[in-house]
Order: C-alpha cells, then sequence, then structure tokens
C-alpha cells in the first residue's frame, strides 16, 4: 500500500516516521519530530524578515508578543520592510538606468544627439554619457565610401536616344544635415543623380557620348550634382562620378555599331597619314635646308672668287700700263709656270737651228727603282748620258733666264 493511500499507516518519506506538524501549535506530529522540507510560506517569511533587518526593521523578529503568539508578520514593521525592497527596486532600475547612458563613438563615426527629439550636438569618437531616454544618439560613419548605380535612357541634344549607366561614390560630410535636413539622403542623390545626368545629356550630342564625351559628361554631372546636394543641405560631398557605358537602344545598336567602327577607320587612317607626314617632312626639310646652304656657299664662294680676279686684273692692268713688255713677259712666264707645273712631261730644245727635240720623262726620272725598271723596259739610256741630258737641260734653262733677266734690266733703263 502506497504511503499516500487513504487509511494507511505508511509514514511520509520527507518526514522522518512523523505526521506534518500544527501550523498553530507547533505540535510535533509524532515521534520523529519535524524533519521534512519547510514550508513556502514559511521561506517567503523569512526572506521578507531579513530584508526588514537590511534596511533597519527589527519588528516581528522572533517576538512572541502578539495576541496570535506568531512572529509579528502582519504589524507596522513588516509595511515598512515593504517600501525599503521598493527603494532596493528603485536604486537598482537607477543604476541600470545611468549606466546604459556610456557610449563609445568609432573614430570614423560621429554621434548626432537629440534631446527629448531636438538636435542638441554632435560628438565626436571617444566615450560620452548622454541620459537615456531623454536623449538619442545616432552614430554616422564620416569615412565609409558609399556608392549607388544608376542606369536609364533619356534623348540627347540631336533627339537621340541613348541608354547611360552611371555611379557615384560619395561620403557624408555632416552627419546633422545627412540626417534631419532630408528625410531619405540616397533617394535624394538617387533623384538629384537623374535630373543633372538627363540635362546633361539633353546638351550634349549622341556622337560625343559614344565617343570621346564621357570624360566631359561626367565632370559636368559632378558639377551640377553637387550644386544640387549643397542646394537641399543634404550633407553628401561627392567624391567621382564615373559614366560606366553609354550605348544606342538595342534596336539600332547594329547601325551605330557601323558608324563607329567607320569613325574608328577614319581616325586611324588619318592618324596613319599624320605619322608619314611627320617622318617625311622633317628630313625634305633638312635637305631643302642643306641645298640652300650648299647654294649659299656656292655664291659666296663664287662672287669672292670673281671679286678677287677682278681686283687682280685691274692689279695687273695698273701694271702693264705702266711697263706693258715686262708684263707681258712675266705674264707668259707665269703661264708656262702653272702649265709645266701640271704636267710630268717636258719637251727641251737643245739646238737653236735643230727640228730635234729631246723628250725628258720627269715623272721616271724622280720615281727611283720604279723610274728604273720603267726605263730598262723601254731601253732608255745609261746614266751618264742622262746626266748628261741633266745638265744641259739646266744649262739651257739658266741661259733662257739670263736673257730674260738681261731683257727687263733693258727694258727698265
Amino acid at each position: 500500500m502506497a504511503w499516500n493511500e487513504p487509511g494507511g499507516n505508511q509514514h511520509d518519506p520527507w518526514s522522518g516516521g512523523g505526521r506534518k506538524p500544527d501550523r498553530n501549535t507547533g505540535n510535533q506530529g509524532g515521534p520523529g519530530g519535524n524533519q521534512g522540507p519547510p514550508d513556502l510560506d514559511e521561506a517567503l517569511k523569512k526572506f521578507q524578515d531579513k530584508l526588514n533587518g537590511l534596511f533597519g526593521s527589527k519588528g516581528g523578529q522572533g517576538g512572541q508578543g502578539g495576541k496570535d503568539g506568531g512572529s509579528g508578520a502582519g504589524r507596522p514593521p513588516a509595511k515598512f520592510g515593504g517600501y525599503g525592497l521598493t527603494a532596493l527596486v528603485g536604486v537598482l532600475i537607477l543604476a541600470i538606468w545611468f549606466a546604459s547612458g556610456f557610449y563609445l563613438i568609432d573614430q570614423a563615426e560621429r554621434g548626432v544627439v537629440l534631446r527629448l527629439g531636438k538636435y542638441h550636438e554632435t560628438v565626436t569618437p571617444g566615450l560620452h554619457w548622454n541620459p537615456p531616454i531623454i536623449d538619442s544618439v545616432t552614430k554616422v560613419n564620416v569615412t565609409r565610401i558609399r556608392s549607388i548605380n544608376q542606369q536609364a535612357s533619356m534623348l540627347t541634344r540631336d533627339e537621340n536616344i541613348v541608354k547611360v549607366a552611371i555611379s557615384v561614390q560619395y561620403v557624408v560630410e555632416n552627419p546633422k544635415d545627412y540626417l534631419i535636413n532630408v528625410r531619405a539622403p540616397e533617394r535624394s542623390l538617387e533623384y538629384a543623380l537623374d535630373s543633372s545626368l538627363r540635362h546633361e545629356v539633353g546638351t550634349t550630342n549622341l556622337i560625343e557620348i559614344l565617343t570621346e564625351g564621357r570624360e566631359i559628361l561626367a565632370t559636368g554631372v559632378l558639377e551640377r550634382l553637387q550644386r544640387y546636394l549643397e542646394t537641399y543641405g543634404v550633407g553628401i560631398r561627392l567624391q567621382t562620378v564615373n559614366i560606366e557605358s553609354t550605348s544606342a537602344p538595342d534596336e539600332v545598336q547594329s547601325a551605330f555599331d557601323d558608324v563607329i567602327r567607320a569613325r574608328e577607320d577614319r581616325e586611324r587612317t588619318i592618324n596613319q597619314a599624320r605619322a608619314y607626314e611627320n617622318s617625311v617632312l622633317p628630313d625634305a626639310e633638312g635637305r631643302a635646308a642643306r641645298i640652300r646652304e650648299e647654294a649659299q656657299g656656292y655664291r659666296e664662294a663664287v662672287t669672292a672668287r670673281a671679286e678677287g680676279e677682278s681686283m687682280r686684273f685691274v692689279a695687273l692692268l695698273e701694271e702693264y700700263r705702266l711697263a706693258p713688255d715686262v708684263m707681258r713677259e712675266r705674264l707668259y712666264l707665269t703661264t708656262l709656270q702653272e702649265v709645266f707645273s701640271q704636267t710630268s712631261k717636258v719637251l727641251v730644245d737643245t739646238n737653236e737651228g735643230s727640228n730635234n727635240m729631246m723628250y725628258l720623262p720627269l715623272d721616271r726620272l724622280g720615281g727611283g727603282a720604279v723610274g728604273g725598271g720603267a726605263a730598262r723596259a723601254s731601253g732608255a739610256s745609261s746614266e751618264h748620258e742622262l746626266d748628261a741630258i741633266t745638265d744641259r737641260v739646266v744649262e739651257r734653262i739658266r741661259e733662257r733666264q739670263n736673257q730674260s733677266t738681261s731683257g727687263i734690266r733693258r727694258e727698265g733703263r
């Protein structure tokens, strides 16, 4: 039979063989005494007593003076102990509220403080405290580069349709304006970007947008969009604006590709012609300059030589007028000297009344061994004959010189 069945004589396993004591009289229910677990009400009462003792309330601690003979739990001191518990809870709540007011702002962030919904201040990086619930702090990253992309079709100045894909990189410059002035800053940026792009595309021809006009278009969009954002007070500063792609509508893309290829071929041909011009023109200019310099030098040389000849002729003319025979003889001898100095063969008239003339090969005589070999090959005279001939030639030349000198002296007299 189970211990808790009616009429059973089994003992409670927690009571040690006795029955539960009477709550009012305190009598134990058996020979084993009160060995069971404590009652819940009793545990709560003990906990309340400890709290009352903690806050200075001594009433009801083991007192037996009540008419009920209990611990005095329902008396005024117990009521004062309830206030102490409330104060403890309040202190704990206040500590939690105060501790939750501390926050840390990172180096790349700025904190915008709103007090009761109104802008109060912008805090810098570091540890800060603001009263919770009263103040709200929003952290804004001011160094992170954000970006948006947009693609749209629009009309150009020459009334053609073009598809433009554009991207914008920006940073938050003023956290206060970024959070307060505009409800949705990113959406406002998208609208302003679309307006700026359409305005710039509407003032540009299609060919410029498709070819070399992308950089100019991006610069115009950047300047115009920044002016719009400053007017709106969004608190955003643009970094770059990139034109990702520009293309004609898909229906006519092939025709535009043909036009672009034709333009590229034309530019390539023009560049090749200019390269050829740059390679040939300097050479031609150099040759022309050389020819001009040579002609200039030749002219100056001829002019100087002609002037010198004329001056020499004038000087000779003056001398000839003073002494015609002398100058005539002198010119004759000078001419012979010039003629004979340029030839290696000399003919000598040995006898005045004879028609025989002697051939004197001066080129072979002055050549040494070579001359000697040539003489042997041609059957020339011996060395004695050559010496004799040389002596006769020298004597003949001296006689002629003496005759010329005497004639000049007579003329001078």
